[in-house]
């Protein structure tokens, strides 16, 4: 099969990433004698550095990952939750019927800083004024833009100029950059090396110093400048109109990132490993437990078959995140059920020959939340591009007929993975906090996120907006172990596509056989059928957007099937990475689109 490069193999350790300065700046830390972790931390902030309209410190973080030297899988959750005046009144005594998807009001605590360092801290091994040292200078001296940044900050210019003083000021200092070009944030380098240097000062224990660091961002001058901007700026947002932000001081001092079981599911020998359904990762599991019984490798992997087999199971698991998924601390989410072979048999049975254009959720002990499926699918899923606040952010991926020239291309999301050859392995997926979706605080450097907007208004949705509780997040890293040991960590950016392209990744590594690089250059689909995760909460029922590279025959077959297709362009679709140890062998790949991805390794 054609791929766009090859597999990596080594023994050593790799990286793989969506952008290639991270994949080699955690790779530079591997080869100075770090771990897999210390090497996913710095990594992971050089991310929040090049790739800033993808996230952010002031975003959210899942993590998965194996810790060798216990032998456990775990995750932890850097998702922050909604600020304690966050109610559904609060909004609906604002006029607002949906979390606007940009501005003050969208957002959370920002739980990213807090879970890179709390993981950093437990099973980590370098000091943080070591590890941080790239990705200070990188914000300080500067590093060579994308064209991607640049067309978000060019795209974001009116709104930076007119209404956020502090955006104008980091991002538009010597106006709309060009690509390859130096870019400096000297705002976020400065915030940074604060951080850092008080942190030594206080003490000359690295977890010491570590733990410093935390109550800086969320107790010190950090939390402190947050608490005063979001009490006095307001300023406008995608509604038109200013708005204050409901968060304080007082909820970033209340949390701390929490360690937790993945959910799992065992498939043709693997035990798949995802966050729970305080993010949509279960419904990754739940696609396979509906294609457990299907022949799925007799199937052409580029074939109708294929593509109509796997958009009909995940329109089925996506409905039942819809009026299932949430918190599952404020809600009690059947996953047992959900994930269970009697309840997927019987939900097996409606994938047809023909595509469904309903919304079909399952019933456990009653039908759960009544979603408004009409009204949904009744809004626009495009951002009204001609109002004077342009609602760049408040999606997670590019939608349909967004080219990279297009003046609306959307954010989109990061992520990296890293093996060691001790064995450590680490899976994840950096978001929020981009620089479109919300405005700068000069002080500081970066934005806050916006991740509010994906709780619904309705007290009956189990993700509904409450105090305290973490918005269903749409950020899935995945892990795979074979007997109880580390195999893969994989995932992709993609807001509600996360899911399924990994799923379709997933797939065609285990039933044909393809590597991971191959698996990843593979032709991609992925369906709107669902109520978006994003404001404005669209939904476009049936509608399934492929790569060109699927072929005429394909789209006339899945057209037959009713199917409402769309050609998204040959090389449109998902930006996966991935890892895998196999007989002592370690493997990497990442993606090609949009030539920012790269893996690493020896």
């Amino acid at each position: 099969m054609f791929t766009t490069r090859p597999e990596i193999h080594g023994t050593f350790g790799a990286a793989a990433s969506t952008h290639w300065l991270a994949s080699q700046s955690a790779m530079r830390i591997l080869e100075l004698g770090g771990n897999a972790f210390d090497a996913a931390f710095t990594g992971g902030m050089v991310l929040q550095v090049v790739e800033p309209h993808m996230n952010g410190p002031g975003g959210d973080v899942p993590m998965i990952y194996h810790d060798a030297s216990s032998g456990s899988t775990r995750v932890i959750c850097g998702q922050g939750p909604l600020p304690a005046a966050a109610t559904i009144q609060a909004y609906k005594d604002q006029g607002f019927d949906l979390v606007p998807g940009t501005g003050l009001l969208a957002a959370v605590v920002p739980g990213a800083f807090g879970a890179w360092m709390r993981m950093l801290r437990d099973m980590g091994s370098m000091k943080l004024a070591d590890l941080m040292e790239v990705p200070i200078k990188y914000a300080r001296k500067g590093f060579p833009i994308t064209p991607g940044v640049c067309r978000t900050i060019a795209a974001s210019e009116d709104t930076f100029r007119k209404y956020w003083p502090g955006s104008e000021k980091v991002y538009l200092r010597d106006g709309v950059p060009n690509p390859g070009t130096l870019f400096r944030n000297k705002k976020l380098a400065k915030t940074w090396k604060r951080i850092v240097q008080e942190a030594t000062e206080m003490s000359s224990d690295r977890a010491d110093q570590i733990d410093h660091a935390i109550h800086i961002f969320y107790k010190g001058f950090v939390a402190e400048e947050i608490d005063r901007f979001c009490r006095e700026k307001e300023l406008p947002d995608v509604s038109g109109k200013p708005h204050k932000a409901l968060l304080t001081g007082d909820d970033l001092h209340g949390w701390s990132p929490r360690y937790e079981a993945p959910v799992t599911y065992d498939y043709q020998g693997h035990t798949i490993c995802k966050c729970g359904p305080w993010s949509q990762g279960p419904v990754l599991l739940q696609s396979l437990a509906l294609l457990r019984d299907v022949d799925v490798a007799a199937m052409d992997p580029n074939g109708p078959d294929f593509v109509h087999t796997v958009a009909e199971a995940m329109k089925l698991s996506y409905a039942d995140r819809e009026v299932f998924y949430g918190d599952p601390d404020f809600v009690d989410v059947p996953l047992d059920t959900l994930l269970s072979d009697d309840y997927n048999a019987a939900r097996r049975t409606l994938i047809g020959d023909s595509a469904s254009n309903d919304f079909r959720p399952g019933s456990v002990d009653g039908p759960g939340w009544v979603f408004d499926y009409d009204a949904a699918s009744n809004r626009e899923p495009e951002i009204d591009l001609d109002s004077e606040i342009i609602g760049f952010g408040s999606r997670e991926t590019n939608v349909l007929k967004d080219t990279p020239d297009s003046p609306h291309h959307r954010s989109d999301t990061c992520h990296i993975d890293v093996v060691d050859k001790h064995g450590n392995m680490i899976s994840v997926t950096p978001s929020g906090g981009w620089l479109q979706s919300s405005p700068v605080i000069s002080s500081l450097g970066f934005c806050l996120g916006s991740r509010a907007q994906m709780a619904w208004l309705d007290e009956k949705s189990p993700s509904a907006m409450a105090p305290g509780r973490r918005p269903r997040t749409t950020l899935t890293p995945s892990f795979v172990l074979r007997d109880g040991e580390p195999y893969m960590a994989f995932g992709t950016p993609g807001g509600d596509q996360q899911d399924q392209w990994q799923l379709q990744m997933l797939l065609r590594h285990i039933h044909h056989g393809m590597n991971l690089q191959e698996a990843i250059d593979a032709p991609a689909f992925h369906i709107d059928h669902f109520a978006s995760s994003f404001y404005p909460r669209a939904a476009s029922p049936g509608q399934l957007v492929l790569e060109d590279r699927f072929g005429s025959k394909t789209f006339a077959e899945l057209n037959r099937r009713g199917h409402k297709v769309f050609g998204a362009g040959d090389w449109s679709e998902g930006r996966l990475s991935a890892i895998a140890v196999e007989d002592g062998i370690i493997k990497a790949a990442a993606n090609a689109r949009e030539m920012q991805g790269y893996a690493v390794g020896r």
